[in-house]
């Protein structure tokens, strides 16, 4: 079955960087877009960025733009997202979902940006 593991999550202050990472198995995970999507305690699921399968297109909501970079491995079965410059705005659990944000999603990575 299709499982997706998120990790890279923890706490750190304003302006510093995290790497997450999201390792897909129980399917051909080349032949999927992915997406990253986070919720923030109190609030709906909020989509982040995607990539295509092949990893030549990517997209990401206006408010990562300049600070987040999301990549991916199709011969790891691994996808990342950069994140620098980090905001306490972006505290929230990340989530990595197969094909668009309402996909099958993994158990999630919490970040907490705080100083």
């Amino acid at each position: 079955q299709v499982q997706l593991v998120e990790s890279g999550g923890g706490m750190v202050q304003p302006g510093g960087s995290l790497r997450l990472s999201c390792v897909a198995s129980g399917f051909t995970f080349s032949d999927y877009d992915m997406t990253w999507v986070r919720q923030a305690p109190g609030k709906g699921p909020e989509w982040v960025s995607s990539i295509s399968a092949r990893g030549d297109n990517t997209a990401i909501d206006n408010s990562a733009k300049g600070r987040f970079t999301i990549s991916r491995d199709n011969a790891k079965n691994t996808m990342w997202l950069q994140m620098n410059n980090l905001k306490p705005e972006d505290t929230a659990l990340y989530y990595c979902a197969r094909g668009n944000a309402s996909g099958p999603r993994g158990q999630g990575t919490q970040v907490t940006v705080s100083s």
